[in-house]
């Protein structure tokens, strides 16, 4: 009988134990997409003439980064990808990152898989403000372009210069301006609501309503390095 009871007992307080486990499972996969993306962006501005220009950055409303986004397909190309968004929160330097999903696809010659890194920069308050919208589409919702590559953006043309959002990859080891035509942009909720609670909106956490976890300083870093101001 008490063998019974003990084993009861054990059952019973099994799933009690293992909530914080796996909560910290959870919470650990988020701060390491973090993580990934600060390597992402340091590892790309080291890259000396194959670099983002500092004088786009020092421009830049936001900033996105989505570690290894998966692409595959013969013709139709699909995309999917989680990554981090962070925006300027005046004085304060960068707001806190909020988690993202790229999703979508592109028509064109897209032979094979494989993972990409990509970086975009918002550079304007429409863009901005495309952010904090439950979902939009790049090109349709926000024009979109390639981003040029090198130290300086000053000689490029006055039509990059004015694009909402300027886009990067980085696969295999080459850097270049991409197209993200027709990828949709989300907030991931259930991942922002593991690192800051239940019902914290986008807009919140990009506005510096919400505290940074510790994970994030790596990028506030390098992003404070890079983009020390907005220039207007």
């Amino acid at each position: 009988m008490k063998r019974s009871l003990s084993m009861s007992s054990l059952l019973i307080a099994l799933p009690i134990i293992a909530l914080p486990i796996l909560a910290a499972g959870d919470l650990a996969e988020q701060d390491k997409r973090i993580t990934e993306s600060a390597n992402v962006l340091t590892e790309i501005m080291h890259s000396k003439d194959q670099s983002i220009p500092s004088d786009l950055l020092e421009k830049a409303h936001c900033v996105g980064i989505i570690p290894n986004l998966k692409r595959a397909g013969f013709i139709v190309g699909a995309k999917y990808g989680k990554g981090v968004i962070t925006c300027r929160v005046g004085e304060r330097g960068w707001s806190a990152p909020s988690m993202t999903r790229v999703e979508g696809g592109s028509i064109g010659l897209q032979i094979g898989a494989g993972e990409t890194d990509v970086v975009f920069i918002v550079m304007n308050e429409r863009g901005e403000e495309k952010l904090m919208q439950d979902k939009f589409t790049v090109g349709a919702d926000a024009s979109a372009m390639a981003g040029p590559v090198g130290r300086s953006a000053t000689a490029q043309t006055d039509a990059m210069m004015h694009a909402e959002i300027l886009s990067y990859s980085r696969s295999r080891g080459v850097f270049a301006g991409v197209s993200l035509e027709g990828a949709t942009l989300r907030p991931d909720e259930d991942d922002n609501a593991k690192l800051y609670g239940r019902g914290t909106k986008q807009d919140a956490i990009l506005h510096g309503n919400v505290k940074a976890p510790a994970s994030f300083e790596a990028l506030r870093a390098e992003l404070k390095d890079y983009a020390p101001r907005k220039v207007d």
